[in-house]
């Protein structure tokens, strides 16, 4: 597995996370209020900390890029851990919630990545994913000026995606790549958790949702 966001993380930082930090559109609500360590699977450059904190919890971060935890580490005083999500090196049933957020494109390994997050859960505690809608958001997607979407026949490939014309010349997926997980794939993966499905979200309020959002508890 290559990191492929170091290098990038200032670039990144500026682009996508805003100071002070807005919650992503009906996070917060779907996290609900809580307490003790909020793992955050792929957590960047700390774009979701201040969300953890208004919840409540407490911050613990995995990423597997040493640039992003550097800036992440301005964010939080709490355990920044280089790592595999599909390799925690944290013992079975160590969290009451474990966050994933827009890492589906990322990881090479979505379904071991689950697997993960399931083990190092506690009975009764709450997973929470939230990223790119498989749908409509995607290395097959063109996002139009007028707010259409035109879905290339690429849907139906998985994992990694070749560089494409329609991708831009200076977005996140011309810089790092980008993996798809089809829609059934996607719910199947969750499925094959063992977890209980509490509820789907396709957060905000624009015409055409470009994030899916999962609740799920281990029981």
């Amino acid at each position: 597995m290559i990191a492929r966001y170091n290098g990038l993380a200032d670039w990144y930082d500026a682009r996508f996370v805003q100071e002070p930090e807005t919650h992503q559109p009906g996070l917060l609500e779907l996290l609900g209020p809580g307490s003790g360590p909020c793992l955050d699977i792929g957590c960047g450059t700390g774009r979701n900390f201040f969300t953890i904190r208004e919840s409540g919890r407490e911050i613990v971060g995995v990423d597997f890029s040493a640039d992003q935890l550097r800036l992440a580490r301005t964010r939080s005083d709490g355990p920044l851990i280089e790592a595999d999500a599909s390799n925690l090196p944290f013992a079975d049933g160590s969290f009451d919630t474990v966050m994933a957020l827009w890492t589906s494109t990322d990881l090479e390994d979505f379904d071991g990545s689950l697997r993960e997050a399931t083990r190092v859960l506690r009975p009764g505690g709450t997973l929470i994913s939230y990223g790119v809608h498989p749908c409509f958001n995607g290395p097959h997607v063109v996002y139009n000026e007028d707010g259409s979407r035109l879905i290339h026949p690429t849907y139906r490939q998985t994992g990694w995606h070749e560089p494409a014309p329609w991708w831009g010349e200076d977005g996140i997926r011309r810089r790092v790549g980008m993996r798809h997980v089809p829609l059934a794939d996607f719910l199947n993966a969750f499925l094959r958790t063992g977890l209980t499905i509490e509820r789907f979200e396709e957060p905000g309020d624009i015409p055409i949702p470009h994030a899916l959002a999962v609740k799920a508890r281990r029981t």
